[in-house]
């Protein structure tokens, strides 16, 4: 802010700096597409582990080739993951959850498993009365068998609650949704058994206890014994303890816990019995002299609503069943860009950097090729770059040199071929099988993304391939020669190396083709470039067009490339030889400042790698001394 001298002195003033700095954007983040046995369906998942992963997305699947490529990214030093699933056929389990309140008893919620698939039939929904205003609010707890909980609190049916349970819920819960049955004055009925108020003193409690469970009958003969089970309770909480130390002591079936882990609430004057049954379905009836002076002969409930159930228990309404589904088509696969489904769910996810379709290999050729054409169109638009699997059918030399054809109308300088197949010992089974390569290869370009830069061809003796037993089709260096001229980037094994990345070209770079982004660093050197200045130089806009903010871009982008060439990104032994930004009057012409259009030009000396090392070895003759 320009300063206003008033008195004699000295004044300081901040200018702010000319310099705008450009930062490099990610190169190795990767998106892997396709079948999951769970997680949400159509949205990105960031990922930074396979931890990550199992924890979002169920983990290693026989029938998912997702997981295992996303565990062999990491497993060859990938960093972050970008998951979509795609699932034909999933479904989310769901419970309804009534009530007996209202103009007409009902629903009172329905409970679905925010994602679809069969790890939802494990949900189990307990729902209770003990609140501040018990008489209007409730909780819910939700459970998962594999161990997640979740507890919300003093809820209402209420819309226009502060605690409103759609609202509090769905914003909340990473396990279920909610939906009201549309009654406020309806409520979920409380899980066990809700006993009528007690009166202010407490009923005679010495007479007989009948539980019953189905057919099955157990019966106290006496509830509270004068001299054995302390003084007689007075208050609903010591009542309550009294009766679960009576249940527990009731013998349970081998392996059960039914009366061991039973649970006896006061809520409010009322009591809550609940069974300590893994099954929803076993439901405590109390009769007898103290069950009727307690008022635990009403309405008895399940032990916990369960999603998925398709029984219809007592108070539980008839559950749906989750369904994992099955691998997608491949029409599932493409999705569609206006619902963001399949690949163009990627489209909203500003850093991805990799494509990685492990299941499409297994497609046909006509499903594969409109794939690999759907997958080539969002690369372009988001500059990022396909790993192309060699269809799984290509299992000789010969095989991968007939079919190759078939890919020339998805071939495309965004995209890269390996070929063949690796052989890893499966973590699930401990054997050999065969997987698609582009995980491990995504993990190998992030590593080398990280150790030398995206300029260096993530290919050669350092591109190891972790964990890798053989591949499935092995190559001495003439038939190798046979499919590199093609474009195809072939997996070699070497002794003592192991077996590694032999070949940095993208689909375009076929001899025949003569293509400028002919090799794979070069193409993903200038996508960084171009995707880091599209971000770094979104400052420019509005600005006064003249010469002031001309040179001003040419000393961000030149501070920028001058930055890269230091680190080795460019060839040239100086900055003159390795790089350009030109931006004046020769570019931007009146016309344009007219037209309101800024012209930058910016250049850049590639390295390309040495793909060919040719030593020429002569003899050298004995000198003739004179």
């Amino acid at each position: 802010m320009p300063v206003t001298p008033t008195y004699p002195g000295v004044y300081i003033e901040e200018l702010p700096s000319r310099v705008r700095t450009i930062t490099a954007v990610s190169t190795s983040v990767t998106a892997f597409v396709g079948y999951t046995a769970r997680g949400p369906v159509h949205r990105p998942v960031t990922l930074t582990s396979f931890a990550d992963f199992e924890r979002r997305f169920g983990g290693l699947a026989a029938n998912s080739p997702v997981s295992y490529a996303v565990h062999q990214f990491f497993l060859n030093g990938g960093g972050i993951a970008v998951v979509v699933r795609v699932a034909s056929g999933a479904e989310a389990a769901s419970v309804v959850m009534r009530s007996r309140l209202g103009d007409q008893p009902g629903t009172a919620l329905t409970v679905t498993a925010r994602e679809p698939g069969t790890w939802g039939n494990g949900l189990r929904v307990a729902v209770d009365h003990a609140t501040p205003t018990p008489d209007g609010t409730f909780n819910l707890q939700v459970s998962h068998a594999g161990g997640s909980a979740e507890t919300f609190t003093d809820l209402s049916m209420d819309p226009a609650h502060p605690r409103y349970v759609v609202d509090v819920v769905n914003a909340g819960s990473t396990l279920v949704t909610v939906a009201s049955g549309g009654d406020p004055r309806s409520r979920p009925e409380p899980v066990g058994t809700l006993s009528r108020p007690l009166p202010p003193e407490i009923p005679d409690l010495s007479g007989s206890l009948e539980v019953a469970i189905g057919d099955r009958r157990w019966t106290i003969d006496k509830l509270w014994v004068d001299g054995q089970d302390g003084p007689k309770p007075r208050t609903p909480v010591e009542v309550a303890l009294l009766l679960e130390r009576k249940l527990r002591a009731l013998p349970d079936d081998v392996g059960s816990r039914t009366f061991g882990a039973a649970r006896v609430t006061a809520v409010g004057r009322r009591l809550q019995v609940v069974a300590g049954a893994a099954d929803p379905a076993t439901v405590l009836h109390f009769g007898g002299s103290a069950g009727g002076a307690l008022g635990l002969e009403g309405s008895p409930n399940v032990t916990a609503y369960a999603l998925g159930d398709e029984r219809d228990i007592e108070g539980q309404g008839k559950g749906r069943r989750g369904k994992d589904g099955a691998a997608p088509r491949h029409t599932d696969l493409i999705g569609t860009e206006s619902g963001k489904t399949g690949l163009h769910a990627l489209r909203d996810v500003e850093d991805v950097n990799l494509l990685a379709l492990p299941e499409v290999c297994e497609m046909s050729d006509d499903h594969m090729v409109a794939v690999l054409a759907a997958a080539d169109r969002l690369c372009r638009d988001k500059r990022m770059v396909l790993l192309v699997d060699s269809p799984s059918r290509w299992r000789t030399l010969d095989a991968a040199r007939a079919g190759l054809p078939t890919l020339d109308v998805a071939r495309s300088d965004h995209a890269a071929l390996y070929f063949p197949h690796l052989h890893l010992a499966d973590p699930l089974t401990g054997r050999l099988r065969a997987f698609p390569p582009c995980g491990a290869v995504a993990g190998i370009m992030a590593r080398t993304d990280g150790e030398r830069g995206v300029w260096k061809a993530p290919a050669g003796t350092e591109a190891r391939l972790a964990g890798v037993r053989a591949l499935t089709v092995p190559m001495t260096d003439p038939e190798n020669g046979l499919l590199n001229p093609l474009g195809v980037n072939c997996l070699r094994s070497f002794p003592v190396v192991g077996p590694v990345v032999w070949g940095a070209r993208t689909m375009a770079g076929a001899d025949v083709l003569t293509s400028q982004w002919k090799y794979l660093p070069v193409r993903r050197t200038a996508l960084m470039l171009e995707e880091s200045l599209y971000r770094g130089t979104k400052w420019v806009v509005f600005e006064p067009n003249d010469e002031r903010l001309w040179s001003q871009i040419r000393l961000n982008v030149g501070a920028f490339l001058h930055g890269l060439f230091q680190r080795g990104a460019f060839q040239g032994a100086s900055a003159r030889d390795a790089y350009f930004v030109k931006c004046d009057a020769e570019t931007t012409t009146q016309n344009d400042v007219n037209s309101g259009v800024v012209n930058v030009v910016v250049g850049f000396a590639p390295l390309r790698p040495a793909e060919f090392v040719i030593i020429k070895i002569e003899q050298m003759a004995g000198r003739i001394e004179a």
